[in-house]
This record gives structure tokens, sequence and C-alpha cells, in this order.
């Protein structure tokens, strides 16, 4: 797969004059799973379409070394691929069918299918469990069980980055973990693998960095016990936490105080 390098550089971005991102600097490499991590409407959706080249604006985006405008779509489609947060609408199609669509970007322009696309194919599904699924109707199928199937679509594509915005939206805490440590695996083959999230304490389990977005900016990114710290999130939430020591990974553990009911100080992560 080689080493994939993403560098991040004055991103910036607005709708109708309304600033979504204010100056973005990051670097992402092959082998890092990145929770990207903020409030609501803090740009998160926003930087993963400016990073798949879905928008167009202000600032430069390298993509191992090469600025991302200048990939052609489908040269672009074999590095990087996205999961969007919302679902595709359905056509009927049966889980496989809809799994293969992730290898179309390698594809020539006519034909079927070949063996070793098939294989990709079947492999993808292996690794989410979901043969058994396979003529099954996507329609027919739990909230979890979509989202997995979506996530072996991507894998299907078998890019170097994979942009993944809200994995385990609406997901029970059994599929939740699942999915979150085959995306950790899936990075540590080598892949650079963004994940918007919203859940702090499940992105601090699963991720090797964390980059906290704040009012379209990066407010502080690093290991998930630099960043996850309380001062950080009273600036970026607006809410007071205690962060300690998780006993199970050893990762940050937040502990949010009910509005209006004071934290003790004693123990108190500054």
């Amino acid at each position: 797969m080689g080493t994939v390098t993403i560098i991040v550089h004055g991103l910036r971005h607005a709708f109708r004059d309304v600033a979504a991102l204010q100056g973005v600097d990051w670097e992402i490499r092959g082998g890092e799973l990145w929770a990207l991590v903020g409030p609501n409407g803090a740009g998160k959706s926003t930087l993963l379409r400016r990073l798949s080249s879905e928008l167009r604006g202000p600032g430069q985006i390298l993509l191992d070394g090469k600025k991302l405008e200048s990939w052609r779509g489908e040269e672009l489609a074999r590095r990087l691929t996205m999961l969007e947060q919302e679902q595709p609408s359905d056509p009927g199609f049966r889980v496989v069918e809809v799994v293969a669509l992730g290898r179309y970007p390698h594809l020539p322009r006519w034909g079927g299918l070949p063996g070793r696309d098939r294989q990709r194919v079947g492999q993808a599904l292996a690794r989410l469990g979901l043969q058994r699924l396979a003529q099954r109707r996507f329609s027919e199928l739990s909230g979890g069980e979509r989202r997995k199937v979506l996530l072996a679509m991507v894998l299907a594509q078998d890019t170097a980055v994979m942009l993944l915005d809200e994995p385990t939206a609406h997901l029970d805490v059994a599929y939740q973990l699942e999915i979150m440590a085959l995306v950790r695996n899936l990075a540590e083959e080598g892949r650079a693998v963004v994940c918007a999230m919203h859940d702090l304490n499940l992105a601090c389990s699963f991720a090797h960095k964390v980059a906290l977005l704040s009012r379209g900016r990066i407010l502080a990114q690093g290991t998930p016990h630099e960043v996850i710290v309380a001062e950080n999130l009273r600036r970026a939430f607006g809410v007071e936490a205690v962060v300690e020591r998780n006993p199970v990974t050893g990762g940050p553990l937040v502990l949010f105080a009910s509005p209006g009911v004071g934290l003790p100080t004693e123990g108190r992560s500054p």
C-alpha cells in the first residue's frame, strides 16, 4: 500500500459568508487513526468533505506531495474514500452488490467484475462478518447492519486514506466497539484513517491521535492524553469535566458534570 501523507495548510471554508473552517493546519500519516472531535457546528463534516475533494476552497491540501485538486477523479478514488454520515438511498440492491460498488474505481470502463475484484468483495464481507447477509436486500437490514455493509464497501475500495463521518452514529455499544476495533486495525495496516466522532470516551479508547475542532479551528491535536484535558473541553464545549485514567484502556476517561452541578476541585484535571 505504501506510505501515505496528507498535509493541510491554511484551510478555510464558508457557506453564505458564514465561516465553517478558519485556517486549519494538520498532518495525517499512514498508520494513524485520528479521531476528529468537537461540538456540533465546529466544522467536522466540512473538513472531511474538503479532505475528500467534495468541496473546494481556500487553502492547500497535499496528498502524497501532490495538490488534491491535481489528482484525476478515478486516480483519487483509488487512493482515498469517504463514508458519509447520511446513508445513501437504497435502489433495491443486495448486500453483495452494495459492497461491490467499492470496486468500481479499480475497474475498466466496460465489463463485469473480474475474479480478483470479486475476491476483494468476498474478503470485505468476511472481515465484517457479513457473509450470511450477502444476498439480503440492503433495505431489510438494521441500522447497525447497514453501517457495517457501508464500511465493507469502503474496505472493498481498498484505499490508503479512509475518511469516516460518524461511523458509529446511532449504533448500540456492541456495534460501536466492533466497528472501532476494525477501524483501528485498518489504520495499523498502514492506512491513514480519520473518524469524525461525538463520543469522546470511544475516541480515546481507539484513536492513536485526536484533533479537537472548535469554531472552525483545530484547538488542540496530539495524543488523547495531550488533547482531552478539562481546559480544552471547557473551551471547546463550554462544559465542566473531570478527566481521569481509564482503568481498562489506559487512555483518558471523561466524566461530565450535569448543568448547574459543580465539580470537586480535588482530583480535577487541569
